[in-house]
């Protein structure tokens, strides 16, 4: 069965979205689309609460000069929208939000659109959609095979093209699962870096939102928008300046054929062959490393003392109410009583223990690359053994952060013999996020990031400008967006200015120039912030345009010749903050 509806409009994506505004598209007319491909596919189960068309027409955003003007997205309801209940998909556990949370206003001020609240796992506790009293959504491929939990009907609500982009969390893996089994991109952030505030945790202390989209570069737009630090979230993160981008060629790290398990799916492990095949043609470099610290470190999310962490973020309602639970969430969560202090002391002692084992690993490669999951299964089969099953689907999901890892899972083919979709996850330390993106979108196929949004321009900063770098508050200040983190086309260098106060490198094009590219970042402008900034770069600074590794361009930062004189070449760092950190 392919449970997408008639398209009778541009498919709702980001870029397509934007080039529909951009011909004079009122977002109402997106609106009404969106209500009509909900109502197309009847009684899903991916809604929990979906508000009457009029409430949305009435708060639509105006201005189009917003990144994300006029895009409609779903929320998973463990996630509060001002005026709207959140379960958690425990009717008896329900509230009237009273504001948004910090991730939903960021995206509302960005111009986002929020159309309702979507299905998932009762509290976030399951990778299979099927544990919720409001229904069991289903894989858009065939109605027979689950959808992937926690966040179910957020993945389903993008994967058939209901909505942009969608909310979910990811604590053991509910961003990815069901990215993986609909056929769609599931971006798991550092934790902290999305704020948690006005988000029912699972486990506090690992939770992350996540966000499920069609492509890579519109999850990525879409966290551009939405991360940041929260003082209202104790566990929001800072991004720290990175010390330097990764290097081609990429080395990413493969478990151990003895060590790989697809549980009898022989389709799944042959295009995870095929997926590391890929990575190889594309000039990347595998490297066999040993998973078993990461095996043994996904074992202690739900065969350890976290498990408790789930009893504390409802332990008042579960005492209270404990027959309002689904029976398997019930059950797993009761089974916290059985841990004490000294165990959860002896947890962490064993998972610092493990997080040492794997670094080890980490020194050889740059990324991980696994299958989302090793395979997939019936709602029947599900049903019939719920948590044995469940728990093989997290063989690959339950450790990531646990130690501390962000992750993008993306598609990598189908089944042959019964068309479902299989999924790969591309893993690295935290804060990582942008090689992550890059090679991500390598991998699909996807050559660049969208344009900017209406009347935006892009400008690529290379030295003083940078995030965390002491000029970057002059594009903040303005209202700047960083879009994206990636490098210049090979014939450009680099040189340390003399002479220049805050330190600034210059960026120069040399026809006879060839190496990996320098790190730039992209951020985007309203044409106005845009005339502002220029008019106040001092010399010997100007702005040209820069080509980008993926042969694309944009307006960036360049230097005048004369000032290379007593400058120092460190094109061989790869970027400025790389040379700072040396």
């Amino acid at each position: 069965m392919n449970g997408k509806p008639t398209l009778r409009f541009p498919s709702l994506t980001l870029g397509s979205l934007r080039g529909e505004y951009d011909a004079g598209r009122d977002p109402a007319d997106t609106v009404r689309e969106v209500y009509r491909r909900i109502a197309e596919r009847g009684d899903d189960a991916v809604w929990i609460h979906l508000p009457p068309i009029e409430e949305i027409l009435a708060q639509l955003p105006t201005d189009r000069s917003l990144p994300l003007f006029g895009v409609p997205f779903a929320v998973k309801d463990n996630i509060d929208v001002a005026n709207w209940p959140t379960t958690a998909a425990c009717p008896r556990f329900a509230y009237t939000a009273e504001r948004d949370a910090t991730v939903v206003a960021r995206l509302r001020a960005a111009g986002a659109i929020p159309i309702g609240k979507t299905n998932m796992d009762q509290f976030a506790t399951g990778l299979v959609g099927t544990r919720s009293p409001y229904g069991i959504p289903r894989s858009v491929f065939d109605k027979d095979y689950i959808s992937g939990g926690s966040s179910s009907g957020s993945a389903v609500a993008v994967a058939a093209g209901l909505v942009a982009f969608s909310l979910g969390t990811d604590t053991a893996g509910s961003g990815r699962v069901p990215a993986a089994f609909n056929d769609i991109v599931g971006l798991k952030p550092t934790r902290g870096l999305l704020s948690m505030h006005g988000v029912v945790p699972a486990c506090r202390s690992l939770d992350c939102v996540s966000i499920l989209a069609r492509n890579v570069a519109d999850a990525e737009a879409v966290l551009a928008v939405a991360e940041g630090h929260d003082e209202a979230d104790a566990f929001s993160r800072e991004r720290p300046p990175l010390p330097h981008g990764w290097r081609a060629p990429i080395r990413f790290g493969v478990p151990r054929q003895d060590q790989l398990e697809f549980f009898g799916d022989i389709e799944a492990a042959g295009l995870f062959a095929r997926a590391a095949e890929r990575l190889e043609q594309l000039g990347h470099e595998p490297v066999e490393i040993d998973f078993q610290p990461f095996r043994d470190a996904a074992r202690l999310l739900y065969a350890g003392p976290w498990i408790a962490e789930r009893l504390a973020a409802i332990e008042p309602f579960f005492q209270r109410e404990p027959e309002a639970l689904h029976p398997v969430v019930a059950q797993i969560i009761g089974s916290a009583t059985k841990y004490n202090a000294v165990d959860t002391f002896r947890g962490i002692y064993e998972l610092e223990r493990l997080r040492k084992l794997a670094a080890r690993e980490w020194i050889k490669m740059d990324v991980l690359l696994l299958p989302t999951t090793g395979t997939t299964y019936t709602v029947e089969e599900l049903l019939a053994d719920p948590i044995r099953l469940n728990t093989n689907l997290g063989a690959y999901t339950n450790f990531v952060n646990l130690l501390d890892l962000c992750g993008l899972a993306v598609p990598a083919g189908f089944r042959p013999t019964n068309g479902l979709p299989f999924g790969v996850t591309l893993l690295a330390p935290a804060f990582e996020e942008a090689g992550v993106v890059a090679l991500a979108r390598q991998f699909a196929g996807e050559a660049a990031a969208p344009a900017p949004a209406d009347g935006r321009i892009a400008l690529a900063v290379v030295g003083a400008h940078l995030s965390g770098q002491p000029l970057n508050r002059q594009l903040t200040e303005r209202g700047a967006l960083l879009t994206r983190t990636c490098r210049t086309a090979p014939a450009y260098r680099l040189y340390a200015l003399a002479n220049t106060n805050p330190p600034k490198p210059g960026l120069v094009r040399t026809p006879d120039a060839s190496g990996p590219g320098i790190e730039v970042e992209v951020w985007s402008l309203t044409a106005a912030a845009f005339g502002d900034f220029v008019a106040h770069v001092p010399p010997p600074m100007v702005i040209g345009t820069v080509e980008l590794e993926d042969g694309t361009s944009c307006k960036g930062f360049l230097c005048e010749p004369f000032a290379l004189q007593d400058s120092r070449e460190i094109t061989s760092f790869g970027g400025w903050r790389s040379y700072l950190s040396r």
